[in-house]
């Protein structure tokens, strides 16, 4: 066997040996993700099946996200909105967005009405009103939509800004939390679905984390079969 042919590979077996240590990094990471997010699939389901509290022994509460409350909101079945554009149930349409300051408390709140599909025409009348309304909600952070979603154009939304939605109401700095109504605060709207939207708990990390693992693997599977061909090939 020649002296070149004897020279062990030092280059490629750090960088084979660089790429693995990367690989199984984000497969673990992902494993770890995966937890996270059982943990947090776990955490919503057990809120959810909490019976409804007022909503400020909710907010004390560890983490208020998913649980239901009762609130009480002036004005709400006839107060101004703003519509964001979604989907429900597979159909395009529009949630309406109003701004609520709970009745005992001091914080700006938006609460989402419920979902009117496109096909709907009817909307609720905008009248100053201060009759109050009893009504058993649903919490849900908003995160802000990110840098591609459209801006907002004839008061129409595409993504939850609640800031921007807030002011356009005219109203003061909102929590994180949205009010989803459980009941329609309109019943004079049939079309008007009143419901959180499904928790968006997608958990494909377990997939993610084989595929990582996998690479790694076929990686180092690689890197033997280069190692076997270079010594068992026969001197010319």
């Amino acid at each position: 066997m020649t002296e070149a042919r004897k020279r062990f590979p030092i280059l490629l077996t750090l960088f084979i040996a660089a790429c693995v240590l990367v690989l199984c990094g984000l497969g673990t990471w992902q494993v770890q993700r995966m937890a996270w997010k059982e943990g947090l699939i776990a955490q919503a389901e057990a809120a959810a099946q909490l019976p409804p509290a007022l909503l400020t022994e909710v907010l004390t509460s560890a983490d208020p996200e998913f649980r239901k409350a009762l609130v009480v909101c002036r004005g709400l079945p006839t107060a101004p909105f703003v519509e964001l554009q979604t989907i429900h149930d597979g159909q395009p349409g529009s949630r309406l967005l109003s701004a609520c300051v709970p009745e005992g408390m001091s914080q700006t709140f938006l609460v989402d009405r419920g979902f009117l599909a496109d096909s709907i025409s009817a909307r609720p009348r905008v009248l100053d009103s201060t009759l109050p309304l009893a009504m058993a909600v649903e919490l849900r952070r908003s995160p802000a939509p990110g840098g591609m979603t459209p801006a907002p154009e004839n008061g129409r939304f595409y993504g939850r800004d609640n800031a921007a939605i807030a002011m356009q109401l005219g109203a003061g700095a909102p929590s994180e939390f949205t009010l989803f109504a459980l009941t329609s605060p309109n019943p004079e709207i049939d079309a008007l679905v009143a419901s959180a939207p499904p928790a968006a708990f997608s958990n494909s990390h377990l997939g993610y984390a084989l595929t990582w693992y996998g690479l790694a693997l076929a990686l180092a599977g690689f890197y033997v079969a280069v190692l076997v061909r270079r010594y068992r090939r026969p001197i010319p």
